[in-house]
This record gives C-alpha cells, structure tokens and sequence, in this order.
C-alpha cells in the first residue's frame, strides 16, 4: 500500500480507528505552485486587457482627470456637462465624501469619452489607405494628405508605448468589394491563360453571375461583414482547414530552417536546451503582451491576433471537421526520441528552468538509448500525418480512455513538442543535396517522427542545427517567421553557450526528471490503423521532391539598382522560368497578408498579368529590342505591385468569390461561374517569407543570422510550390517542391530555369545600361 499512497498527492481512508489520511507534499506544493501561476497569469491578463481596453490612452490619466474634475468643482467652475451636480442628484447625500465621489464618477465618464474619442480616431485614420500606393522609389514626393495623415497617426498611436494586443480595438474591418470590382479584376486576371473562345466563355459566366444570384449573395456577405469582426477569417479557416480530410503533412503543414551560415554549438542537447527556452521566453513576452506588436513602415500596426495560439495549441481530429483546442497554460513540453515519448516539466520552484538546466533534462533522455518503443508506439505519430477522419475514428475508440487517453492529452497540451532526430542536418554549398535533405527532413521527417497535429514541432538534428514543422491552420507563415527570428537574434546577440559548446550557466537545482508517456496499443485495431497510416505516409514522403535553392549571385542589391520591387522581380521571374519549362502560363497563386485589418489572415495575389505574359514573350522573342523589354518588365512590374497593394487594402479577388461560394452552399444555389473558378489549380503556387519583424534583427553587425527561410509541399499534383526569402544584398533562397510522380515537373530543372530567368534579367539591364551610356556618349559627341 506504500507504493500505492505515495503516487498520489491525497488519499484517505476510513478505519476503526477513524480517519486516516495520507498526502505527498512534494505533489501538493506542485500543485500549489500550478496554481498560484495560474492566478498570477489571470490577473495579468485583466490588467493587460484594462489596458489594451483604453489605448491609445494611459491608463494613469485617468487619476489625473480625476484631479482636474475635484479641482474644477472645488474651485466652483463647472465640469463638463455639469456631470458633478448630475452625480450629486442620484446619489444618497452631498457630503465631502459623496462629493468626492461624484467627482471620480464624473471624471470617470469624461476620461472613457476621452479613450473612446481617441480609438476611434486612430480606427478612422487607419481606414485610410492612400499611403500605400504613395511611390517610393528615390526622388518621389510623398503627398500632403499622406504626410497629414502620418502626423495624425503617430500622434495617436506612438506617445504611449502599445502591448501586443494594444491595436486591436483599433484596426479597421476587412471591406467587402462589390460583386462588379471583383468581376473586372477576375476577368483581366484570367485574360492571358485563356484563348479567346475560352474569355469569351468566362465572360459570359462572370455576367451571368453578376446579373443573377451575385445581388443576392452579396447581400448575405453585407450582413457578415456588418455582423463578424472579419467577414472571411472564420469561414476560411473552417473550410479551407479544419474540413479538409486530406494528409496535413506535405499536403498542409510547412516548415523552417536554421541561420545556416550560423552554426553556435555542435552539441545536441545545448543546442535544444538553448532554443527551448528561448520558445518559452517568447510564449512568456506573449503572454505578458511585452512583445512589440509589428508597425509597417514604423507607423501601421499589423493585426497580433494569430500569435494568441503559438503555443498550447493543437488541431484535433474530427470525423467530418477538425477543430482548434488552444490551452490556457502549459507547465510541460513532449520530447519525441527515437520512437518515444517524454513529459518535460518547464518550470520549477516557482520560475522558468533556465537552459543548462534543461540540457541535464535533455542529456536524461539522450543517455535513455536502451528504453525501447512501446507496441506501436514508435510509428503512431503516423496518425497524424494521414488522413484525418480515420485519425479520428480510431481516436475515438483507441485514445479514448485508460493510458492512451492520458498520454494523448499530455502531448496535445504541452507548450510544443521537441524531436530530437538522430541524423544530422547538414549544408554545404559545394554539396547542395545535403541542404536538400534537410528541408526534407523538417518537411515531413520519416513520416512518424513529427507530431503534424501540434501547432510547432521543433527539430533539433544531431549536430545542433535545429528546423521547424508547423500545422497551417493556427496562423500564417509570418507569425512563425516572428517565432524562428526571434531565436535566430538571441542567439546571435547573446553568450549562450561555453567554449565546449554547452549553455552558459551554473544549474541551482536538479531539474525534474522527465517521465516517460505509457500507451495501450497492443491490439489489432490499433496496430492496424497505425501500420495503415505508417504505409499511407511512406507514400506521400516518397513523393516529394523538394530542392532549395542559394542564390548567390546577386539579390536585392542589383534589384533596387533597377528600380524594382524585390518580390516583383523574382516573380517575373518565376514567370519566364515556368514559360520556360511548361511551354505555357499558369494561374499562380502568391500569398499576400490583410493583417492591416481586424483578424485579417491572407489574400491571393495573381502574378500571371497581361503585362508579364508580354514581357516573358518578348524576351523569348529575339527581335524584340532592349529598350522594349525593359519597357515592358517595368510594365509587369507596376502591375504586380498594384494587384500586391490591392490584395493587402481588402481589393482582392479570390477571398471574396471563396465567400460568395459558401454562401452559394448554404442556400443551395448552384453556381457554373463559382464553381469553375473555385475548382481552377494553382500549379504555381508561391510565396514570400518575411524576415526583419524583430527590431533585434541588424543584419549590418550579424550578417550571418538570417534563416534560409522554409517551405511547403506542391499545391496541385502537376505543379509546383515555391518559397522563398530575400536574404541579403546578394543573397535569395527558393525552396522548390513538386512530385516526382507527375512526369512533367522537375524541382532540379525549375531551379535551373530560377536560375537562368534571373541571369537573364540581370544581363537585360546590363545591356540596358550600357546602351544608355553609349547613346549619352555619343550625343555628347555629336553636341561638339
């Protein structure tokens, strides 16, 4: 009975001698502890939502308005309105004392006029979106209603510093455009992929639909916008997500990489220990709302609603929808090695395990070479990389009660789950298929060896360089791009680790051991389900073709010279290469964020123009003149760049016809226009990882931090999916994916016609230049 007392924290019994009582204090103070953090984190967050609640106001101005109003009536001048003397008739009596109260109930109201006054202004001035499309390019002039309106803004938003969240009562709704803006931007979009008896055709569909059922689903849309806070977000996570039944491995999930040209430790457990704690450093600034919220230019703030779920956060199985369960807390982490589980305990005595202290916890596991996988335990991570609905029926019975059920709940409530891999993730310039493997290896692992359901799954290879793979649904690539910089800037700013490459610092304490997760799998129903989505998702990763690309020989450096966006440019790019390989243009798809309004999450962006489409045709047309071409790619370029600004202001395409769809469903209305174009495939499907969102970031002193960024599986089947990140002056990386199964797309020779496009476009305005140069050189001579 000892042993059974002491795995408890309280137990007792009735005897005939009475009452007997048994408890583990240790267990108990745990407990304790858990709690009173508990409570310290309600209160915080009361505080901080107070605070958020008022802003652009202090909170503190308030004592100061209460002052000015006991002033005001004690000096017999009168306060706004007469609130004291209005006070005065409701409450019980006119003594000094209700006096006094009807003065902090008077200067009460003026002051929430005042905060509301306030918010509401900035909301109004937020609205605006002419600075935008206000030219930037050297020697433009910014106009007067922009810079008035800039003055405006910083006036209100920067003279008390905001928390995280402080902006979010203050950001506009998403606008809904009318079905005709919609129309004519979808039409000119589609222009260049359809020959004319196809326009003709769509043109008549768009009509149809504008003149028939559009006038009535807009009139739903107009509802929702006025009613919901973003009138896409919602829907677009359920549909677009959560009801997906679909493998989220490949499929859905994406993945980031280390600072490769950084390398701080080559020791496994200093390297996880350091960037674990470093995650719960972040969670905490979060938390706390003490992390800057992201200002564009400075000025715009950027909706923070995404970063409430980094942490604590899983997408659990539904038979026909998935859902969202974000925990409040998390005191624990899950260790994934080789094929077992591990319950990781974060905090102790009272605060945050600091990370030598966590290295000894990390070494425990590591030194653990002889426990071995439970039955089925070490492929039942596979689960969660297949198909959902099978994932949830056999979790409904299986994970329902008992071990499992506990086990499961341990995983799918830790703050993220750590896999320490035992193959290192290497990069070599000379050797660009071991950087290659290593997306590969963040991408999809061997299919068992990362938890796909969790928010973020840190992997930490056996030579220290550490990735992440992320589930989709939670938030967009920037938010995690926030995450993964903020650790690559610590790291670089900060001493973390020792000459021999373990963390700085002395452990005070012996951290808790961590305890290794039981599960009940032995029967055939489970072992089944487990080899069937083992086997479903050797064949999806077996599909994969990822290559990444370095790029060194020029990057943004070169593209300012000519006087165009950065991620214009490469998109021309991207254009000429796909010509180039396929024989045509495609529909592509370049994610772009709304996160200038409320909830806002993503909009497309459609790079094949009309205008792109006449420059990739003149530059495989060898009679087509320099000067044309440059003409013509400027052209393209101010395009993308508007069709880009239009996405980010609420003046997309494909979100508004993606509601008018859903809209269409629920009433039962069906629709030829809609559902062709929501069944067309996006074979190129691109985009753009941001860096530069932490003010840590100074790439002049730390050249080397910058994350070769990350990537995601192939859109369509006959397609590719391409990311990429700006890295420098002279520096862009492409994480290309297709599938090898499809015969006519190769992610080796699209990175070869990236490759060739971009040369191409650098000897264009080479050419172009020197051109210039001679024709000045001779009208100059022929001036004398």
């Amino acid at each position: 009975m000892a042993e059974a007392h002491s795995a408890v924290a309280f137990s007792f019994s009735i005897t005939h001698e009475g009452w007997d009582i048994n408890y583990d204090r240790e267990v108990l103070d745990l407990v304790w502890q858990s709690g009173v953090r508990s409570w310290k984190k309600r209160l915080a967050r009361f505080r901080t939502g107070v605070r958020n609640g008022v802003y652009p106001a202090h909170l503190q101005s308030l004592w100061l308005v209460i002052a000015i109003a006991i002033g005001l009536h004690f000096t017999h001048r009168h306060v706004p309105f007469d609130l004291v003397n209005k006070w005065l008739t409701v409450l019980p009596g006119d003594s000094l004392q209700w006096q006094l109260t009807a003065c902090s109930l008077a200067g009460l109201v003026v002051w929430l006029s005042i905060c509301y006054t306030m918010r509401y202004s900035l909301k109004l001035l937020l609205m605006y979106k002419g600075w935008m499309y206000e030219k930037r390019a050297p020697g433009s002039k910014t106009s007067l209603k922009t810079r008035l309106w800039a003055l405006c803004v910083k006036i209100l938003a920067t003279w008390n510093k905001p928390g995280l969240y402080s902006f979010q009562g203050s950001l506009p709704r998403l606008p809904l455009p009318s079905v005709q803006e919609t129309m004519s931007r979808y039409l000119r979009t589609v222009r260049p992929l359809l020959d004319d008896s196809n326009y003709q055709r769509m043109e008549r569909l768009a009509n149809e639909f504008q003149q028939g059922i559009a006038t009535k689903l807009q009139r739903y849309l107009i509802l929702k916008s006025w009613w919901s806070t973003n009138y896409v977000s919602d829907w677009w996570e359920e549909y677009v997500y959560l009801r997906g039944r679909g493998a989220l491995m490949v499929n859905s999930n994406f993945y980031g990489i280390d600072a490769i040209f950084m390398h701080p430790t080559k020791v496994q457990s200093a390297r996880a220990a350091s960037v674990v704690n470093l995650l719960l450093q972040f969670r905490r600034t979060v938390e706390r709302q003490e992390l800057e919220p992201i200002l564009v230019q400075g000025l715009v703030p950027l909706c923070s609603w995404q970063y409430e779920r980094i942490f604590n956060t899983v997408r659990a199985p539904g038979v026909e929808t998935d859902k969202i369960i974000h925990y409040q807390d998390s005191n624990h982490i899950v260790v994934l090695y080789r094929g077992c589980y591990y319950k990781v305990i974060i905090y102790h005595n009272g605060r945050l395990l600091r990370p030598c202290e966590l290295q000894i916890q990390i070494e425990h596991i590591l030194q653990q070479r002889d426990d071995k996988p439970q039955p089925g335990e070490e492929l039942l991570a596979s689960l969660t990389a297949g198909d959902r609905t099978k994932w949830a029926q056999i979790r409904q019975t299986v994970f329902a009660k008992g071990a499992n059920r506990t086990s499961l709940h341990t995983v799918e409530s830790a703050a993220f789950v750590l896999s320490l891999d035992e193959k290192p993730f290497e990069f070599d310039l000379a050797h660009p298929e071991k950087l290659d493997q290593f997306g590969r290896y963040l991408l999809h692992g061997n299919g068992h060896d990362r938890w796909f359901d969790k928010s973020f799954t840190v992997c930490v290879g056996s030579n220290g360089r550490i990735g992440f793979n992320a589930e989709h649904t939670w938030a967009d690539a920037p938010v995690m791009a926030h995450v993964w910089e903020y650790i690559v800037a610590e790291e670089a700013t900060n001493k973390r680790y020792d000459d021999k490459g373990n963390p700085v610092g002395i452990p005070e304490f012996e951290p808790p051991t961590p305890k290794r997760l039981t599960w009940d799998l032995n029967d055939k129903v489970a072992l089944d389900a487990i080899d069937e989505a083992h086997l479903a998702a050797q064949k999806l990763l077996n599909d994969v073709d990822l290559r990444i690309l370095v790029h060194d020989a020029y990057g943004k450096g070169l593209m300012k010279t000519c006087r165009l966006s950065p991620d214009a440019f490469i998109q021309m790019a991207l254009q000429l290469a796909y010509y180039r390989d396929a024989g045509k243009f495609s529909l592509t798809y370049e994610a772009s964020m709304t996160r200038l309004f409320r909830e806002g999450r993503t909009e497309t962006v459609r790079p094949c123009t009309i205008e792109s489409a006449a420059w990739v045709k003149a530059m495989l047309n060898d009679s087509v003149s320099v000067e044309e071409r440059v003409r013509l790619l400027n052209e393209a370029c101010e395009r993308h760049q508007l069709g880009y600004q239009d996405a980010m202001c609420g003046k997309g395409i494909d979100r508004h016809l993606f509601c008018l769809y859903v809209v269409s469903k629920y009433l039962e209305i069906d629709s030829p226009f809609l559902q062709e174009v929501l069944s067309e495939p996006w074979r190129l499907s691109t985009s753009q990882t941001p860096h530069g969102q932490t003010s840590k970031m100074d790439l002049k002193k730390h050249p080397n931090c910058i994350s070769a960024g990350g990537g995601f599986g192939p859109v369509a089947d006959d397609g590719y999916g391409v990311s990429y990140i700006v890295a420098g002056e002279d520096l862009i990386f492409f994480h290309i994916s297709s599938k090898k199964s499809c015969g006519t797309t190769s992610s080796e020779r699209f990175a070869q016609e990236i490759c060739r496009a971009l040369a191409d476009m650098k000897h264009l305005f080479e050419e172009y230049r020197s051109l210039q140069k001679n024709g000045i050189a001779n009208g100059t001579k022929s001036s004398k």
